[in-house]
């Protein structure tokens, strides 16, 4: 239970990350003083974390699978796993917009390697802690690589039609 606990408090990084994102959209709308001069890709980090948070929450109220274990004597959802949901969704949206925003290397390469570290910790340390099925981390990394492949093509296409002048 202890790799639980340490992994459960750690599921705050990512909220500290996505927190750090709307400081930063926060602070561009003030400067700019219009909502449709913060960056796009800005926004659309907004709108993505949104999506998150509706998923988590969905899938805390509309349990399709119980924990192997009961926590503090309950029966909690189980699939797919929230911390790593959060987790990956979040920590691959830090990576994307460090390669596109930081210019120094060493700043975002220990970025980087921190943010893959951490995923891969926290994901290992939620099947191993006993608290998950197997099949509730794989829904999990399956949900949040599909969430976050939308948020990217979403850039995508908006730096796409921004470069050709649409």
């Amino acid at each position: 239970m202890t790799l639980y606990t340490v992994t459960d408090w750690l599921g705050l990084v990512p909220i500290a990350v996505c927190l750090c994102f709307g400081c930063f959209g926060l602070c561009q709308l003030i400067k700019r003083r219009s909502l449709l001069k913060v960056d796009r890709d800005i926004l659309l980090l907004g709108g993505y974390y949104i999506l998150v948070i509706f998923c988590y929450l969905f899938f805390e109220m509309v349990p399709i699978n119980y924990r192997p274990i009961l926590i503090d004597g309950f029966l909690e959802a189980s699939y797919p796993s929230s911390t790593t949901l959060l987790v990956l969704s979040v920590m691959p949206t830090l990576i994307f917009q460090i390669k596109r925003r930081c210019s120094k290397r060493i700043i975002s390469q220990i970025v980087i390697t921190f943010a893959v570290l951490f995923s891969a910790f926290m994901v290992i340390g939620r099947l191993v802690s006993g608290v998950h099925w197997v099949t509730d981390i794989i829904g999990a990394i399956l949900l949040s690589f599909g969430l976050f492949k939308l948020y990217q093509s979403a850039v995508t296409a908006t730096d796409m039609r921004d470069k050709n002048g649409v």
